[in-house]
């Protein structure tokens, strides 16, 4: 073989191992370039590249018969869609409900006259009780009293350390020398319900004073059953009137 025949070949080799390096890392550089005296043939050689690249012997799972991957999409069902997203929204609501029931708002029922006018029997409440601590005024809900084992709701009237007089000739109610206004009572203040309970003159730390608002026929701390009330025995402060819609309103 002659020199010039060697040489050749050598070139044309070269010329190969080029045009093979150049399509593995970017053939479109010369397959698209007008300048390019050997396009044709590196069209033929890009195109082998390609089908040998995706042509599979045998078709497998997941590929069309011309080898190329076909891809699942996750396409949502509409109503399906629609329904499952109704019924978590609704899960979600009844579980912050129970949640808010369980350890923020609590529902109760009033059973009997003694908070009328402001509530009326049958009447359901809404209380709070997470770190409520009794003030005067409040409405309240009691778990129990000294010898009454049902809860009661009453109106907070003096706390623990304030001074309390039940001036009965009167018909007033002093708090720290100060005689409180109740517009809320109905009656008087007393209504001839005065009591059998030694009222201390100074309430006991732990200890809240309280009556109804209808007093007349209210059992409280008038009364012996009733006596103080221990602040632990408070449920919570009543804060809404839920029902009836009539009745449905803020307590303060």
């Amino acid at each position: 073989m002659s020199e010039e025949k060697q040489n050749s070949e050598l070139q044309e080799n070269e010329s190969n191992e080029s045009i093979d390096l150049s399509i593995d890392l970017n053939p479109e550089m010369y397959l698209n370039s007008e300048h390019n005296p050997k396009k044709s043939r590196l069209d033929s050689l890009y195109v082998a590249a390609e089908e040998k690249t995706y042509k599979a012997e045998e078709p497998v799972k997941g590929e069309e018969p011309n080898g190329k991957r076909r891809f699942a999409v996750a396409k949502q069902n509409g109503g399906m869609a629609s329904l499952f997203d109704w019924v978590r929204c609704i899960a979600f609501a009844i579980a912050i409900v129970v949640i808010c029931l369980t350890f923020v708002f609590r529902l109760v029922d009033v059973d009997g006259p003694s908070m009328e006018d402001t509530l009326q029997s049958h009447d359901k409440v809404i209380i709070t009780d997470m770190f409520y601590t009794p003030h005067n005024n409040d409405i309240i809900v009691i778990s129990h009293a000294a010898n009454h084992e049902e809860p009661i709701i009453k109106r907070v009237i003096a706390t623990e350390g304030q001074t309390l007089q039940l001036d009965y000739e009167n018909d007033r109610i002093i708090v720290d020398g100060i005689e409180i206004e109740e517009s809320y009572i109905k009656g008087t203040t007393f209504s001839e319900n005065y009591g059998n309970y030694q009222i201390p003159e100074v309430i006991p730390k732990g200890k809240i004073f309280v009556m109804g608002d209808n007093r007349h026929v209210s059992l409280d701390s008038r009364s012996s059953d009733i006596g103080l009330i221990d602040v632990s025995s408070v449920i919570g402060k009543a804060q809404f009137v839920a029902w009836p819609p009539a009745d449905f309103g803020y307590l303060y």
